[in-house]
């Protein structure tokens, strides 16, 4: 199944008060496997980057000026996501601001029933526990080293490993369990087959002790002093 993993900044938190989406990454994955494919692209929103917002992912307003509008790369992006489900770790916030650029363009919104929430995910398989994509990055073992500030198509790429992980993981220790269970049962199969000297069959050994070998051990248990059967 093709799935498109996706995140976006903005200009602040709320698209109906002004704010504004100023980029987007898309990562392609196909069987829960990257294929390679990504979209990404940078907007200019028209207006002002508030100094909280620009902490936060960097973008300034000098730098966004010269990107395009979203009306200008929106067909490409559409054709991008196609119909695939749209995963998003807290994904309500980026649909809010993606369907509120369609709807200033005057295209129809991304259906609702497309969207996959990991936070929801996160919270059904560790509930209790934090589900920032920072905290799900540590507690799966993906490297976000390089993730100095927030970016689109950088958290895009986190997010496609953590939701690997969050829907049953690779399973790779398996999968190479099974390859040596394979192996072995071969190896052993491949020994029984290899034809073997001929031996003579030997009558099975009496293993009973004799009525001579029981009356010494009578004899060596009654020498003991104080035993404890005894007792």
């Amino acid at each position: 199944m093709r799935e498109i993993i996706f995140d976006t900044e903005t200009t602040g938190l709320d698209p109906k008060s002004g704010d504004r989406m100023v980029e987007i990454g898309c990562i392609e994955m196909v069987g829960r496997v990257e294929t390679g494919r990504t979209f990404h692209a940078y907007f200019n929103p028209e207006r002002d980057m508030p100094m909280e917002a620009e902490r936060v992912h960097g973008l300034s307003a000098a730098f966004l000026a010269t990107k395009p509008r979203f009306a200008e790369s929106a067909d490409e992006l559409l054709a991008f996501l196609g119909d695939s489900p749209l995963v998003a770790h807290n994904a309500g916030f980026d649909f809010g601001f993606l369907n509120n650029e369609l709807e200033r363009i005057g295209r129809a919104a991304i259906s609702l029933d497309r969207m996959v929430d990991t936070v929801a995910l996160a919270r059904k398989k560790h509930p209790g526990a934090k589900n920032s994509l920072d905290a799900l990055c540590t507690r799966y073992g993906i490297d976000r080293s390089h993730r100095v500030k927030h970016g689109a198509l950088l958290d895009a790429e986190l997010l496609a490993q953590v939701y690997v992980e969050l829907t049953g993981g690779r399973q790779i220790g398996l999968e190479l369990a099974a390859v040596h269970s394979v192996t072995v049962a071969a190896a052993v199969v491949s020994v029984s087959e290899t034809s073997a000297p001929s031996r003579p069959v030997r009558p099975p050994r009496p293993h009973t002790a004799s009525a001579e070998e029981l009356g010494r051990h009578s004899e060596f248990i009654a020498g003991i002093d104080n035993a404890i059967w005894a007792r």
